[in-house]
């Protein structure tokens, strides 16, 4: 499901069953597709349950298979609830890249910059640390 291809085939036969003729026909309007490279997409979004395929004769239609799409809607639903710990670990990433923005716009965390010494003392008369 991933790749735009087999998305574009899917949306195609959302509108009701076609032949390998006719989605390379409608796929070429999108793109460049040769006949082989459809009826192997094809393959891939059969064997993944989301398309099923009948004999017409000499031709095979295609269909979307609504089982296969409904389990694919479950899968993708139950991995959403699995997001849920994800939005805490972007706060995280966020308060990360904060502290480095206000560390460079003080001047920390670069080479010959910020204070003489880690204790945040100035220099004094002769390098001497003296206490602020």
């Amino acid at each position: 499901m991933g790749d735009p291809t087999r998305q574009r085939l899917l949306t195609l036969l959302a509108g009701g069953e076609l032949a390998v003729g006719e989605l390379v026909d409608r796929a070429q309007e999108a793109g460049p597709i040769s006949q082989p490279a459809v009826s192997q997409h094809l393959r891939v979004l059969r064997d993944a349950g989301l398309v099923a395929v009948r004999a017409e004769g000499t031709r095979r239609r295609y269909s979307v298979d609504p089982a296969g799409v409904a389990a694919a809607q479950r899968w993708l639903g139950a991995l959403v609830a699995l997001e849920a710990p994800w939005p805490a670990l972007d706060a995280l990433d966020t308060e990360v890249a904060r502290g480095r923005r206000a560390g460079r716009a003080s001047g920390r965390g670069r080479a010959g910059e910020g204070p003489s010494n880690e204790r945040g003392s100035q220099a004094g008369p002769a390098g001497r640390s003296v206490a602020s």
